[in-house]
């Protein structure tokens, strides 16, 4: 089984990454996003960037820094198959997924002005936000000490591949491409 993680800046295109892998090349999705919203909607919280941070902050520290990353991992193995997740933020999270095996973390980036026209675009629970709240919460989330929070730039830099994402879907999937290859998918 392969593990390939997905780290990135805000709307850069890891959905799109995802998109691609498992339509193209079979590969099952498990998504950071999708666990914290189940937990927030039990909550009762609203559903929005901050108390995404904030529930995904906790359970670190409750647990560890690698601790969603980890429950999803053992829902990886359950099924066994190439598997991609999604929204990779902690460095705890990235050496916890290189201790199990064929791991290979994907890091994607673009201007920001072109992710925030995507998000605002996609118009998710969590993306209704002007553009100076987009990189607010981006710089919240770039670097920390804390290895409970997150930490965007030290997972960009431990990245086995770094993309490029201000081209065209084409552009992207062609970046992808190559990397399969030189994993030998």
């Amino acid at each position: 089984m392969i593990v390939i993680g997905i780290t990135g800046t805000l709307g850069s295109g890891k959905g799109t990454i995802v998109d691609y892998l498992v339509s193209k090349k079979g590969f099952e999705h498990y998504s950071v996003r999708a666990y914290l919203i189940e937990i927030i909607r039990e909550k009762g919280l609203p559903v929005n960037r901050d108390s995404m941070v904030v529930v995904a902050n906790d359970l670190r520290k409750q647990n560890s820094p690698s601790f969603i990353i980890d429950e999803l991992y053992k829902q990886a193995v359950k099924i066994g198959k190439n598997c991609i997740i999604e929204s990779i933020r902690t460095v705890g999270e990235i050496e916890s997924l290189r201790q199990k095996g064929s791991f290979f973390l994907f890091a994607v980036d673009a201007d920001p002005r072109i992710r925030y026209q995507r998000i605002f675009e996609r118009r998710s629970e969590t993306d209704m936000i002007d553009y100076e709240t987009f990189l607010e919460n981006e710089k919240r989330e770039m670097r920390t000490r804390d290895p409970n929070k997150q930490n965007l730039q030290k997972c960009i830099k431990k990245a086995d591949f770094v993309l490029n994402n201000n081209g065209s879907f084409e552009d992207l999937h062609r970046q992808i491409d190559a990397i399969l290859l030189k994993i030998e998918l």
